[in-house]
């Protein structure tokens, strides 16, 4: 229950009076996180101080070392500033390049998977211990593992899915392992157990969601 009362109890004291009092500034919470977008760091050190004002007297206070005012620079924000960068729910939001239209390079304040957030996946895949399961066929492998990386690509590849790539290069790694102790004509060469997965890639693609994107096993 904690959770949920927790919720209703910011949803009245914090998110209603953010609505009524601060119009001006666009906010987005969840939990006991959240980000406050505003216009200039005026407006941010005005926003933070009626946030305090407002959590003190519910008996709350600010995060001293979690709240913190980010510039989000950019190609039109090109200032200097302490803070660049923030995470929020799996994201790092910070200057990337990116590309426009007609292939012009440019910095972009965007989001994409946070050095947590992949550390925690790839800590889950190291987990499931993919090269013991030499008893298994791809397709059981698929069905075991699949889903749940298509929820990682669908959440945290929406947005610069190129930082996902090590992620799936990891993956590939461990049924390239897993290719070995299941042939053992593949046992003692990493390269051809690349070269035999990457023909398995390429005839089954929609096995795994990477697969679908091109990232297939390459010998190396």
């Amino acid at each position: 229950m904690s959770p949920l009362l927790a919720n209703l109890f910011l949803h009245l004291a914090l998110d209603a009076r953010m609505r009524r009092e601060l119009r001006s500034v666009r906010f987005c919470r969840y939990a006991d996180d959240g980000v406050v977008h505003c216009r200039s760091e005026v407006q941010a050190r005005l926003v933070l101080r009626r946030l305090g004002e407002r959590l003190r007297e519910c008996g709350l206070e600010l995060h001293p070392e979690k709240t913190k005012i980010i510039y989000c620079r950019d190609a039109n924000r090109t200032g200097d500033y302490p803070s660049i960068q923030f995470t929020f729910l799996g994201y790092t939001f910070r200057p990337r390049k990116s590309v426009d239209e007609y292939g012009g390079v440019y910095v972009n304040f965007a989001p994409g998977v946070s050095r947590d957030a992949l550390s925690s996946i790839r800590q889950t895949v190291r987990k499931w211990h993919v090269q013991l399961m030499n008893d298994k066929k791809l397709r059981d492998l698929s069905n075991m593992f699949n889903p749940v990386l298509r929820g990682w690509a669908n959440y945290y590849g929406r947005f610069y899915a190129s930082a996902m790539r090590p992620l799936w290069r990891h993956v590939n790694d461990y049924l390239v392992r897993w290719m070995q102790r299941k042939y053992k004509r593949l046992a003692r060469g990493v390269i051809r157990a690349s070269r035999a997965l990457g023909l398995l890639a390429e005839g089954a693609p929609r096995s795994f969601v990477h697969w679908e994107m091109g990232i297939i096993p390459r010998a190396r």
